[in-house]
């Protein structure tokens, strides 16, 4: 489970909640049927009108990146991909086949397959980047679903305010109910608003975030299998890729302090 993401809608709804009761506000008031039926169902109808359904189906697939973590042990896999390497030194590339059973790694497994068969290591690269390369079109397509929908969902809101005014002032004739009613009529708005930066925008992000350590660890995989079907010595195979972890994962965490610095 993603605990950052489950304790992170906790406390953003959690923190709106308390602080309307805080001021005196009654929760009761801010559940309105007819609103949450203008803003989801308005943004969920925006989102199917702007994606295909191949697209939506992505996005309802990726969404389990929000909620759960796919363990990546990197050191584990340089050591899998060095012992890889050593057996094939030893015994030839045809021993592998013998390691197919045992591994999990979709990617390795094919990429392992192709070694074993004898395919030649440009043909293998560009094989496994087309593959690592439509898994990061894929999950770029789910975010800009999330992303689209975070754009939709605020607009949608006050379309529902603007709805619920105009039943209210359209039926003025008792003034001492007029600004409990207009109250009621910016539930949708807020529920636009809230559901965009704390749900939608979010999930987006996660998923792109997540993207981008998935498609670390597959390239790592791909320079790792070359240089196995290269013959490339364990130790030298070691120090390659141990090192393209090292540099790419500075280079993810010096991300966010440029877009800081830039803000």
């Amino acid at each position: 489970m993603d605990i950052l993401s489950i304790g992170g809608l906790i406390l953003g709804f959690g923190s709106l909640l308390v602080a309307f009761v805080m001021e005196k506000g009654n929760p009761a008031k801010l559940v309105q049927i007819s609103a949450a039926l203008i803003v989801f169902g308005g943004t969920i109808a925006a989102v199917l009108v702007s994606f295909p359904m191949s697209e939506v189906k992505l996005a309802i697939k990726y969404l389990k990146m929000v909620f759960f973590d796919k363990k990546f042990n990197t050191s584990e896999l340089v050591e899998q991909l060095v012992q890889l390497s050593d057996r094939a030194r030893k015994e030839g590339l045809l021993a592998l086949e013998q390691e197919l059973p045992n591994i999990q790694n979709p990617l390795l497994k094919k990429g392992l397959g192709l070694v074993v068969d004898g395919i030649e290591g440009e043909v293998i690269r560009d094989i496994l980047d087309r593959e690592v390369y439509l898994k990061e079109q894929e999950i770029k397509a789910a975010a800009e679903v999330f992303e689209a929908a975070g754009g939709y969902s605020p607009t949608m809101g006050i379309i529902g305010t603007v709805m619920g005014l105009i039943s209210v002032l359209s039926n003025i004739s008792n003034p001492d109910e007029l600004s409990g009613a207009i109250a009621v009529a910016f539930v949708a708005t807020l529920y636009g608003v809230s559901t965009a930066n704390l749900i939608w925008l979010n999930f987006g992000k996660k998923i792109k975030v997540k993207g981008k350590q998935e498609k670390m660890v597959d390239e790592l995989v791909v320079e790792g299998l070359l240089s196995i079907q290269a013959g490339e010595n364990p130790r030298i195979l070691r120090e390659k890729i141990g090192g393209e972890i090292t540099q790419k994962e500075e280079g993810t965490s010096a991300e966010p302090a440029r877009a800081g610095v830039g803000g």
